[in-house]
């Protein structure tokens, strides 16, 4: 409750101060006002958060603006007497203008009442040219990247796509993060995946970058959504079909390192409406290396230097197939429900993988190998969700239920050849099939209150029921030709279950203080409880239950000029998924094995922040600072075994903590020119608080990243685009992970009346290879690694779209089920970046 009140406090006055900042002394400010209501041509609801800018009349020059409020109103103040023009804007619906607006006067306001906005999916032979769209729209309470207005992604895949998102960064082997932490959600359409929570980096790579429409970042959850994500969510929406009628679409790419090909299609006539598609992707020629020293000082102070090198290559097969219908039962009753199905085929092949031992500087062992990984999957969703409206406008009700489930398979087949390296002395087998499932049922309900409905009180309570298993197996086979012989013991070959029932509730409430001011108080309570188990017991697994209080706050306060200044408060939980919980030893490299941990216990962590954004000429900038407190973060723990190998587990030791900013902005010039760029950048402080000398870590430093995207659209409908990122040297607890960068450049054309388009893509088009290097650093253990990847690539792709379509009078906003409460992809939290070797 203090910290409540002190960012209350906080943010009052930082906003006071900052409309005191606004007035110049001496000077009258100008009380006139051009007030209006954005609403919904079709359903004659509010647009809330429009977007409202100011013209001189007949020309360019922006001389004001502002945001629309949840209830679509909207005040200008700031300009002179004189005539204008007004443009109002809203991702989906074609930008208003009113013309002639006579402002005489420096007091009165002038009222030009409802707005009423236009869907722009209007039939194909009623598209007109209209001026260069957004990439990036500023929220409340999140920022949405609009990746279908980005044509440099065709033909890649969901990673592609978030390397262009403000505030997110992801390496070259998919991982992402949150402002330098990779515990964060992702959820597709709002809904929860049963991939995306065994790998998040899994789960981009099956997602087309040709099919999401836009990348909601939530940095300030509120008590809504599942406590899980310490850093935040990530919501990929999904371009779906709005319009009566049949259509049907067909893409396909080739380029030097991949191909693709989807066909969606969709039917839309009266209450029903279906769609189905499927995307497929093949990877191939995808050769890289990878070199790595480590140097181990032994108990009687001699000092063992290992040196490996390798040729690698890499092939894959991707595939995501939905099948969605819904249902319009009368004017208040809605279903909708979709089945999603998702495959991922990996192979790795490690050749020459050569392995020199010195001891105190002199070569004692020469060891040749080939390791060839397997990774497979496939996956499925099932949703069924059924919403009640009522007459009350913004009321309503809903029944989400969702069944996911992912089965994978991982295995190696490690080849150790003889001493002269002539022949096979022996192999080593490991297999890994594992599976996930979650039950899920949610109740959500929406109660408008106060005059107008102006507040808004929102609750509901949500059940998640997981089970996941791992079975693994270790083989040994002598010769080329042997048969393997499974290793019986419990450690190396057994069978693991981990059943988890979470049970939530949750509340909140948003209104409007002294007018321009909002506040979103909110409270969840989550209870977890865990069964554990072995096949073969080795030890007791006793996981005790635990509650957890999750409170949340959001405040805003709207300025002139469509200025906003926000702030907020909330508590995130951890959980940890099966990737760090699975007791399997990975030994595909039998010098550096690692093995999860069944009893890790759950992250907590607090976020504060605030934000500033503004808008000024064909400009808007926004700022934001934060700082996270993690208690009980998941490490890395790295020891030396007798043998000389390293061994990495996992345990609950780490206390992290970072500042940070993110800047953003975007220029609009003659419609035809915008660029858009952002700088990331934060300190962090790392400690895994262990006081024994040889295990004790502590790291900190600067992490900075930025990107830059560029739009120029041309006659007779040509559009060139340029996109580059780069992110520097990240600090890890026991060392750091090298940065990297990565630019792209695409032309497209659209043909027959937009139905058909072709581009033409370049990426790394002048360097041949990525080199990115990796640093631990222990008391006992000093490692050094690079890896190389050839990222040089051309592309071409084509889309054509069939059918005829009109506006759907009877668009309903549709919900879904979202579970994000476990720690997933890559090793977040501030575990270390190992590479596969």
């Amino acid at each position: 409750m203090k910290k409540l009140l002190n960012i209350i406090a906080l943010f009052f006055l930082i906003s006071s101060s900052t409309v005191i900042a606004q007035q110049t002394p001496g000077k009258e400010t100008t009380p006139s006002k051009i007030i209006g209501v954005a609403k919904d041509a079709k359903t004659g609801e509010p647009v809330a958060y429009a977007t409202a800018a100011l013209y001189a009349a007949g020309g360019d020059t922006n001389v004001a603006g502002a945001v629309a409020d949840g209830d679509g109103k909207f005040f200008i103040t700031g300009m002179d007497p004189g005539t204008y023009d007004l443009k109002i804007s809203f991702l989906g619906f074609e930008t208003k203008t009113i013309s002639g607006i006579q402002v005489v006067a420096k007091t009165g306001d002038v009222n030009i009442g409802e707005i009423e906005m236009t869907d722009e999916g209007l039939a194909l032979e009623e598209v007109t040219v209209q001026g260069q769209r957004e990439l990036i729209e500023e929220r409340v309470d999140r920022t949405i990247y609009k990746a279908e207005n980005d044509k440099t992604t065709a033909g890649g895949d969901g990673t592609d796509v978030l390397r262009r998102v403000p505030m997110l960064s992801v390496d070259l082997d998919g991982n992402v993060s949150m402002r330098g932490s990779s515990n964060i959600t992702v959820l597709i359409d709002g809904r929860p995946s049963a991939i995306a929570a065994s790998s998040i980096t899994d789960a981009l790579k099956q997602i087309p970058a040709d099919e999401i429409k836009e990348v909601e970042v939530i940095t300030s959850p509120s008590a809504k959504y599942d406590a899980e994500g310490t850093s935040g969510v990530i919501n990929i929406v999904t371009k779906k079909n709005n319009l009566q009628g049949m259509s049907a679409n067909i893409r396909t790419g080739t380029g030097m390192r991949g191909s693709d090909f989807g066909l969606n299609a969709s039917a839309r006539k009266g209450k029903f409406g279906f769609t189905l598609g499927g995307y497929g992707r093949a990877g191939y020629n995808t050769p890289g290396s990878f070199e790595n020293t480590q140097v181990v000082t032994n108990p009687d102070n001699t000092t063992s230097t290992i040196i490996q090198s390798a040729d690698s290559d890499r092939e894959f097969l991707f595939g995501r197939y939905n099948f969605g219908a819904d249902y319009e039962i009368d004017k208040y009753n809605f279903l909708t429900a979709a089945v999603n199905f998702g495959i991922r085929n990996s192979k790795n092949y490690q050749d020459d993988f050569l392995t020199q031992n010195f001891v105190n500087g002199d070569l004692v062992r020469n060891t040749l190998r080939e390791t060839d990984t397997k990774d497979n999957s496939n996956s499925v969703d099932v949703s069924l969700n059924y919403t009640k409206t009522f007459e009350e406008k913004g009321k309503e009700v809903s029944v989400l239920t969702l069944y996911s489930r992912n089965n994978q398979e991982n295995a190696f087949i490690n080849t150790l050849f003889s001493e002269d390296m002539s022949t096979i002395d022996s192999r080593l087998k490991n297999d890994n099939p594992s599976k996930n499932e979650e039950f899920t049922i949610q109740l959500d309900l929406v109660e408008p209150m106060g005059k107008d409905g102006q507040s808004i009180l929102e609750y509901g309570a949500k059940n998640i029921y997981r089970k996941a298993f791992s079975d693994f197996a270790y083989f040994q086979a002598d010769g080329a030709d042997g048969e393997f012989v499974e290793n019986t013991n419990p450690s190396l070959s057994n069978a693991f279950s981990y059943d988890q029932n979470v049970t939530a509730g949750y509340v909140s409430y948003t209104t409007t203080l002294f007018k321009n001011y909002t506040i979103k108080p909110g409270l969840r309570y989550e209870y977890t409880t865990i069964n554990a188990d072995f096949k073969t017991e080795t030890t007791t697994t006793d996981i005790p239950s635990y509650g957890t209080f999750v409170p949340s706050l959001n405040l805003s306060r709207k300025l002139a000029n469509g200025n906003m200044i926000k702030a907020s408060y909330n508590r995130r939980i951890s959980r940890p998924s099966l990737r760090f919980l699975n007791p399997n030893i990975d030994s595909s490299n039998p010098l550096q094995i690692s093995q999860g941990n069944p009893e890790l216990d759950p992250e907590f962590t607090d976020n504060y922040e605030v934000g500033y954004s503004t808008f000024f000429k064909g400009t808007m900038v926004s700022f934001s600072g934060f700082f996270r407190n993690t208690t009980g973060s998941i490490q890395s723990v790295r020891t030396v075994q007798d043998d000389g190998v390293i061994y990495t587990g996992y345990d609950n030791i780490g206390h992290e903590r970072a500042f940070g900013t993110n800047i953003f902005t975007n220029i609009s010039i003659n419609n035809k020119f915008s660029l858009n760029g952002s700088v990331d950048a934060y300190y962090a402080f790392l400690d895994n608080g262990l006081t024994d000398p040889l295990y004790a870590a502590s790291n900190d430093g600067f992490v900075i990243s930025g990107r830059l995207f560029g739009n120029y659209t041309l006659p007779k409908d040509w559009q060139i685009q340029a996109f580059t990122f780069a992110r520097g040297r990240s600090v890890q607890l026991q060392g750091s992970a090298g940065g990297f960068a990565a630019y792209g450049l695409g032309i497209n054309k659209q043909f027959d009346e937009k139905r058909g388009s072709i581009g033409f893509g370049a990426d790394n088009f002048l360097m041949k290879e990525f080199r990115m290097k990796n640093e631990i650093i222990t008391p006992t253990i000093v490692q050094n690694s690079t890896n190389i990847m050839q990222n040089m690539n051309f592309k071409i792709n084509f889309s054509y779209r069939i059918g005829k379509l009109s506006v759907d009078q009877n668009k309903r906003k549709k919900r879904s089920v979202s579970n994000d409460d476990l720690k997933g992809g890559g090793e977040g939290g501030g575990a270390e970046m190992t590479q596969n070797k």
